[in-house]
């Protein structure tokens, strides 16, 4: 990322990131991401929805039509419910994962280094299992586009797809929902997982729904039952997981917990 100082005299010289420039006009970071999609500001595409900015340039471009407003993000106040398309015309941003759940726009930090190694070793366990009991199916982890009806676009941290869902498996998406899917919780994320997902998961009939919590180290599995979820296998610290439904496979939540 380019180094600024604001109002120093070299700003305007510089390519600066949506936020920096939101920032400085004292505007909303989602305003900049709307006067982007509008061509009303000029931008240069450094790479796939990596977007940077010339302050000067914008501002030029701007002239009397910069409003200022209050940062209101889309999650607070949306003016509709965002779908695929929309999320498709929204610039990435390095450190973030950026979801719609539900029509509205869910922004939150990379995950942390606990949360990379528990489903990192999760990850290896579900391959060698599903590769011989289901050579035909995949697993995938985050980042990768999961749709759900109209208004949901979910990157899941793991999920498998089974050999008999292929047909989900789109070249940019998996358009439908897996059999399995895997939540790894974070701090800023335990929330949404327990509720806001497990909601919309439930809604599309993701079979198994499971919740791996690296920090309070337990491993809760749920499945699809009448509608509603269930618990059918859960575990905490060094106790052994075996799924009732995926025979033979059987999680030592210790090893998921280890460097």
């Amino acid at each position: 990322m380019i180094r600024y100082v604001k109002g120093g005299s070299d700003v305007s010289k510089e390519l600066i990131t949506a936020q920096a420039l939101a920032e400085i006009l004292d505007l909303s970071v989602e305003t900049i991401w709307r006067y982007t999609r509008e061509n009303r500001i000029p931008y240069i595409e450094l790479g796939s929805r990596q977007y940077r900015y010339k302050l000067d340039v914008v501002i030029k471009a701007l002239s009397d039509d910069i409003v200022r407003e209050k940062t209101v993000p889309y999650e607070t106040n949306p003016v509709k419910k965002l779908t695929y398309q929309d999320y498709l015309d929204i610039p990435e941003e390095p450190g973030c994962r950026i979801e719609i759940l539900e029509g509205v726009l869910v922004k939150e930090p990379s995950p942390s280094v606990i949360h990379q190694r528990a489903s990192r070793k999760l990850q290896r366990i579900l391959e060698d299992y599903f590769a011989e009991v289901d050579p035909e199916g995949e697993i995938f982890d985050a980042p990768l586009d999961v749709t759900l009806f109209d208004f949901n676009v979910i990157q899941p941290d793991l999920f498998y797809v089974s050999g008999e869902q292929k047909r989900i498996v789109k070249d940019a998406r998996i358009d439908g929902a897996p059999a399995l899917v895997v939540e790894v919780i974070s701090p800023s994320s335990g929330r949404k997982d327990r509720l806001q997902k497990m909601r919309i998961y439930q809604q599309a009939r993701v079979q198994h729904y499971w919740l791996l919590d690296p920090q309070e180290k337990t491993l809760e599995c749920f499945a699809w039952r009448d509608g509603i979820y269930a618990v059918i296998a859960s575990g905490m610290d060094e106790d052994i997981v075996e799924h009732p439904n995926f025979m033979g496979l059987s999680i030592e939540l210790k090893a998921l917990w280890s460097k």
